[in-house]
């Protein structure tokens, strides 16, 4: 089957903001003007196409990121609708892995806002090329230019603004598209469908004309071409803008912004127009590296192109009631045909694909046959977890694994009844495959299953989905601290494993040194020994045994940030064994931890508190009294900013005390920021 559209025409990209930006309205624009739906959803309404679970249509937010394909002038675009709340950062920052360019939405009356900053950083980490979007302009409090201002206040961003808004709030009327020095105006009565363009408006000639200036002049500082000709002309052409525009947009030195209102139907299209004007195919990224199967430490390329060896990442798993399990892939290379079989770099074994499922949210269409560039799902694979890169078997290659936050809060669940209670271990541990910041654990000797999220929200919706889902009824405890603890000294240890399982002589011998690292690295596993003290085959389970080692430390919590070097081992090619050197390795960390002092560390959030300036005080009264640190309060318009951190073992039922201060005027958004050493003495027994 050949391709339908050329990789030079394709885009993948994804939506990024803080809650209630504006996300999910504006992809339901973006699926109504490319003839997907013919009837636009409404987030308010619980009618929003891509917000698909009830728990969404209640809430009004997205939970899960949805993935959708439609056209537009002739382009194939694959867009990922993603959360903003913090509670699911992990939706966010998997789907920005495999991505080409995000468009990052920002409130006209919030402004950048925390998780703003929060999907920024990771999209700068992915060095993901973006487009911004300032939504809601028709709002009261609307105010565009300092949201520009924002940006590069708080982002350290270059914006290269493109659009000014006609009016604001109410009188919001319209956009000045800059480049061709023109006005746009969208027809109500056709919710937008029609457009006209016309002069700019005679009150705005003037900034139009200055704002215009500026973006010349950025575009101009980013080619050395493109600089030259306006020193000696005075301007660029409206071609050499949006081509110089691009370039510097896909090498992220500046960020085009664009404005309008998603809901009131004004500035969509230009959005539109602008993802395939300004974002990169995956042609544009060029290649992608990842490291040989057979030597992790050499790095090799793969191009976009169909005609290189089939590679891709798996970045989601999604329980599908019909289908079982749908593992979402990007295509980095290569093509793949239904009944052709992968390799699992990862788990090192083979999957056979039975299906290809292009994806529109939670309808799916079956293909025969998917390209390079291009996101999909694959059904039943059973060996892939998120994270996994699969390839050609002749053709092997392993890309970077993508890395998430850890769970921070506890909660105790229980089933009815012992039926029950193994249906509940099956969908906690399906809800696990899926999210990988949620954990669980079941204790077979006292029957008690805890469950562990980055969250509150985040396992309030798993205890919903139970019940909705599974018909699952559930008793759940209060949420708990999930503590970790560390070491504060080197301590070196060795272990020498000897014991006869099933028959046969299992040996295992390791020296490890065991060191404090810098708070907020996590457990790093290095290897400071030679291939012929110990093969590199067994590498792993020595590995595997120290990885086991620390999940529980001399306190009964799991350990962090703690440097493992491995510094000594023997060889014996007859009775030294895989399980042998798993067992020693996890061993020598028991035992060391026995010797090493051990420091309880309990989780710090970073708060941010919106609230109208009569509440502050009592806030900040509060606040103190919860162990929190106020580090900033700024002023936005006529509300106060309060930031600070705080101990999360002090801030739960914080919703609702802040209510009761504030008459239900403020509004809060935590997110975890990293360990400290636990001050009081009775945390150590909690």
């Amino acid at each position: 089957m050949p391709r339908k559209t050329q990789i030079e025409k394709v885009r993948n990209i994804g939506i990024m903001a803080h809650i209630d930006a504006g996300k999910t309205t504006t992809t339901e624009r973006f699926l109504f003007y490319t003839g997907f739906l013919h009837r636009p959803g409404e987030v308010d309404d619980g009618t929003a196409f891509m917000d698909y679970m009830e728990q969404e249509k209640e809430r009004g937010i997205t939970i899960t990121s949805a993935a959708t394909t439609f056209y537009w002038l002739d382009h194939q675009i694959n867009l990922i609708d993603t959360p903003g709340h913090v509670d699911f950062t992990a939706e966010v920052q998997r789907s920005l892995r495999v991505l080409d360019g995000a468009i990052a939405i920002f409130c006209a009356v919030g402004g950048v806002e925390p998780q703003s900053e929060t999907v920024w950083h990771q999209a700068e980490m992915y060095n993901v090329p973006r487009i911004a979007y300032v939504n809601k302009m028709d709002r009261l409090g609307a105010d565009f230019f300092r949201v520009v201002s924002m940006m590069k206040e708080k982002l350290n961003a270059k914006p290269a603004v493109i659009q000014l808004p006609i009016g604001a709030e109410d009188d919001f009327a319209g956009v000045v598209d800059l480049i061709n020095q023109r006005s746009i105006f969208f027809d109500e009565d056709t919710k937008g469908f029609k457009f006209t363009y016309s002069d700019v408006p005679e009150n705005m000639v003037e900034i139009s004309n200055q704002w215009r200036e500026k973006l010349v002049d950025a575009v101009a500082e980013t080619d050395d071409e493109l600089l030259n000709y306006y020193l000696e002309y005075g301007t660029l052409s409206v071609e050499q803008i949006e081509n110089g525009l691009r370039k510097a947009t896909i090498s992220n030195k500046l960020v085009p912004v664009l404005c309008g209102s998603s809901k009131k139907y004004i500035g969509v299209q230009p959005l539109l127009d602008a993802v395939i004007k300004y974002l990169p195919s995956p042609a544009d990224i060029g290649t992608f590296s990842g490291y040989d199967f057979n030597n992790h430490d050499k790095k090799i390329h793969r191009k976009a192109s169909d005609d290189e060896p089939f590679s891709a990442l798996a970045f989601k798993i999604l329980s599908d009631p019909f289908l079982k399990k749908l593992t979402f892939v990007r295509v980095y290379s290569g093509t793949l045909k239904v009944g052709e079989s992968v390799f699992n770099s990862n788990s090192g074994k083979r999957e056979r694909v039975q299906k290809i499922l292009r994806l529109y949210a939670n309808r799916k269409e079956e293909i025969p046959e998917v390209f390079s560039g291009e996101i999909v799902a694959l059904p039943d694979l059973r060996a892939t977890k998120t994270g996994d890169t699969l390839c050609n078997e002749k053709h092997k290659i392993l890309y970077e694994k993508i890395t998430f936050a850890e769970p921070v809060i506890n909660q105790k669940i229980e089933a009815k009844t012992q039926q029950d209670r193994e249906r509940l271990i099956e969908c906690l541990a399906k809800f696990a495959e899926e999210d990988p910041t949620f954990q669980f654990t079941n204790d077979e000797e006292s029957g008690e299953i805890i469950i562990s999220g980055v969250g509150e929200l985040q396992l309030e919706i798993l205890v919903d989905r139970l019940k909705r889902e599974h018909n699952l009824e559930v008793r759940i405890g209060k949420p708990q601290v999930a503590y970790r603890e560390t070491i504060a000294q080197e301590v070196e240890q060795e272990f020498f494993f000897d014991k006869q399982l099933a028959g046969k002589n299992n040996f295992g011998y390791v020296r490890l040194k065991l060191k404090p690292v810098e708070r907020g690295k996590g457990n790093q596993i290095h290897f400071l020994i030679d291939e012929n003290y110990v093969p590199k085959q067994y590498w792993n389970s020595i590995e595997e045994g120290i990885k086991e080692g620390l999940q529980i430390g001399f306190l009964g919590y799991p350990l962090t940030d703690v440097g493992v070097d491995v510094i000594d081992g023997r060889y014996e090619r007859e009775t030294y064994t895989e399980l042998g050197y798993k067992i020693s390795s996890s061993m020598a960390v028991r035992e060391a931890l026995r010797k090493a002092k051990s420091i309880l560390l309990e989780p710090i959030f970073k708060v941010e508190v919106v609230s109208p300036e009569e509440y502050v005080g009592d806030i900040i009264a509060d606040f103190n009294a919860r162990k929190g640190k106020i580090e900033a309060i700024e002023q936005r318009s006529n509300f106060q900013i309060i930031k600070g951190s705080a101990p999360l073992s002090h801030m739960f039922g914080y919703v609702t005390d802040l209510r009761s201060l504030s008459q239900g005027r403020a509004s809060f958004t935590m997110e975890f920021s990293h360990y400290e050493p636990v001050v009081e003495q009775k945390s150590f027994t909690s």
